[in-house]
Order: structure tokens, then C-alpha cells, then sequence
């Protein structure tokens, strides 16, 4: 019984939040002279077959980028460069795609690889900063965010294959394309097939922390740093390998895109994924499946937001104002819900010890 509360508790600190945030931006659009009520009706209608592909595959991108930012976080270290470390990572998996030094699968493979390489590489910058200079991983992150964005803006701009106004890298030959699912018909496009690395990495994800000694460590260091090198934990180690995990997530954020329909590094870029998956982890606390719903609705938020605009003239902004909100409730809910275990909890030891007490007094 009790831990059907405790779970009862914990679904309904999330379902509050989304509904907290929604009455709020409800009330944000009425003061600005929209419709709530249309509002509330676009985000709660059934989306189109084509909506239904993006969410699919946006809700892929997202959950990596969670992942990526979950593994530092659950070790408390703050990972804010996922943004800088899958943008290197995915114009060097671009760039070795495009170049096709291996025959179909293995091109695929090999970019995937490289990815993966760059974004580790990238993010352990920061993890070698913390361990041997002190520098905050926040701070070198955030740098590194902008010095990634200018890197790959250089090297596109100088040695980019010219595209009409724009630059690319080369379109990635068609023997290594990844055709993907079409649940509907072949105008609302495609499932990635490649989003199926969002699924790999998060039994991965979920096996390495809660099944492994490596997780333990991990876990361990993240609640008290103190305590895990007491027990022997080399922490410095574990700092390295937290990042370069972290960041080779991160290198598999944009793959599933890069090989589905984008075909080249360039105009197709999405932007943004970084910082959607910090959010995305800390309303998700961190975990897998939690995480996993997290980014369905933010996927789902995001493709819904394009209707605001066309069909009730609503500002797409008023999306990035509600996942706001959101993550600030969970988190505010989340508090509240620990705080009730923590009391229920003892005033569940002291009924026990009145129990106890009341037996022992003879009658």
C-alpha cells in the first residue's frame, strides 16, 4: 500500500507541473489579448499524421541530448556544453560520411564512430580543465559552447562546398542513406531509423548506472564525493570518464537526422538540442524512463507550437514560456513531494514507536 502512494505521489508532482504551467500560460496569453481557449484547444487536438512523424523523431534528438546531460548530472557534475559538443560532433560525423572512404553500412558506421569520438573528445576538454586545473565545468563548458559554434562556422565558411547563398559539407553518398519507417503515407514522411540509438542508449544508460560497479561509483561520487573516496573511488578518473561518456552521447544526438533526411552538415542543422535536453533531464530527475516521457512532451510542444501561429496567431514563444514553467514546477513539486515522505516517514516511525510503547506497559 505504501508504495502505491509513494508512486501515486510521484505521477501526480509531474501532472501537476504540466497543469500549473498550462493555467499559467493560459493566463499570460489572455493579458497579451490572445485566446486561451484556442490555446487549449490546439495543444489538446490530435495532431496530423506528418506531426505525428516529427514528434517521433524529434522526440529521439531530444531524449540522446537528456542522456547526455543525465550522466553528468547524476555524478553532479553540470555538463552545460552538450550544445557545443554535438555541433562538433555532428559536422565531423558529416564531413567522414560525406567523404565515403568506406561502402555503405560501414560509411554509416564509421561516421557514427567518429561522432561519437568528436563529442567525447570535445567534453573531455572540460573534464581534464576540472581535474587538473580546478576549473568549473560549467564555466569551461559554456566557453566551449561558443568556441564550437566558431570552429565549425570557420571550417564550413573556408572548406564548405559552395550551395546556392550557403555552405555545406558533401551530401552523404545514397548507398548510405538510412531509408526509414512510414507508419502513414508517404507524404507525412518518415520515422528515423536511427532514432533507435535513443532506445539503445537508454537501456545502456539505465544497465551502466544501476547494474554495473562503474554506475555505482558514479552514483556514489555524485551524492557525496567525500564519502566515494573514503571507499577508494579515484574520483579524478571518474570525472574523465563521466564527461567523455557525456560527451560521446552527445555525439549521437544529431545522427538519426544527419542520415534520415539531412544528408549534410549545413542549413540542415538543427540548433538548439543541447539545451533542450538539460531541461529535458532535470524534469525527467535524471532517469531513464522519466526522461524518456520528458522529451516526448517537449517534442510533442514543439510541433504543436507551429498550429499557435497559423491557425490562433499566438507566438511560438509562448511554447519555450510553458516548458519554462514546467521544468520550474517539477522541479518546486519534487521538493514538495520529499518533503512529504520525509514527514510522513516520521510519523510513521513514531506511531510505530507509540505501538511499541503502549504494548510493553503492562495492563
Amino acid at each position: 500500500m505504501n508504495r502505491l502512494r509513494n508512486i501515486a505521489v510521484a505521477v501526480a508532482a509531474p501532472l501537476l507541473a504540466i497543469a500549473f504551467s498550462l493555467a499559467v500560460t493560459s493566463l499570460v496569453i489572455e493579458i497579451s489579448g490572445g485566446s486561451a481557449a484556442d490555446f487549449i484547444g490546439i495543444i489538446f487536438s490530435w495532431p496530423a499524421d506528418r506531426i505525428l512523424v516529427n514528434i517521433a523523431n524529434q522526440t529521439s534528438l531530444i531524449y540522446l541530448s537528456a542522456l547526455a546531460a543525465a550522466v553528468g548530472f547524476r555524478m553532479n557534475l553540470f555538463n552545460i556544453g552538450v550544445e557545443g559538443q554535438y555541433r562538433m560532433a555532428a559536422y565531423a560525423g558529416a564531413l567522414f560520411a560525406g567523404a565515403a572512404l568506406l561502402p555503405g553500412a560501414l560509411n554509416v558506421i564509421g561516421a557514427l564512430l567518429v561522432a561519437v569520438a568528436a563529442g567525447a573528445a570535445w567534453a573531455g576538454i572540460a573534464g581534464l580543465l576540472r581535474v587538473t586545473r580546478g576549473v568549473s565545468e560549467v564555466i569551461s563548458t559554456i566557453m566551449l559552447n561558443a568556441i564550437a559554434v566558431t570552429i565549425t562556422g570557420y571550417l564550413i565558411n573556408t572548406y564548405g562546398v559552395k550551395a546556392g547563398d550557403s555552405r555545406r559539407t558533401e551530401v552523404i553518398p545514397e548507398s548510405s542513406q538510412v531509408p526509414g519507417w512510414q507508419p502513414f503515407e508517404k507524404a507525412a514522411g518518415e520515422v528515423w531509423t536511427l532514432g533507435l540509438l535513443a532506445v539503445l542508449a537508454g537501456v545502456a544508460f539505465w544497465l551502466v548506472l544501476n547494474k554495473t560497479r562503474f554506475g555505482f561509483d558514479l552514483r556514489a561520487t555524485g551524492q557525496s564525493e567525500s564519502a566515494a573516496v573514503a571507499s577508494g573511488v579515484n574520483t579524478k578518473k571518474m570525472t574523465i570518464l563521466t564527461m567523455l561518456i557525456s560527451g560521446g552521447i552527445a555525439g549521437l544526438i544529431w545522427m538519426p537526422s544527419l542520415f534520415g533526411s539531412a544528408h549534410y552538415y549545413g542549413t540542415t542543422f538543427q540548433v538548439g538540442l543541447g539545451f533542450t535536453g538539460i531541461a529535458v533531464a532535470l524534469l525527467g530527475r535524471n532517469r531513464a524512463l522519466p526522461i524518456a516521457f520528458a522529451a516526448l512532451l517537449f517534442a510533442y510542444l514543439n510541433e504543436q507550437s507551429n498550429r499557435l501561429t497559423i491557425e490562433a496567431g499566438i507566438s511560438v514563444e509562448v511554447i519555450q514560456i510553458t516548458q519554462g514553467i514546467i521544468v520550474l514546477a517539477v522541479v518546486i513539486a519534487y521538493e514538495l513531494v520529499r518533503r512529504y515522505r520525509v514527514r510522513s516517514e516520521e510519523q510513521r516511525v513514531a506511531q510505530a514507536r507509540q505501538d511499541a510503547t503502549t504494548e510493553e506497559v503492562p495492563a
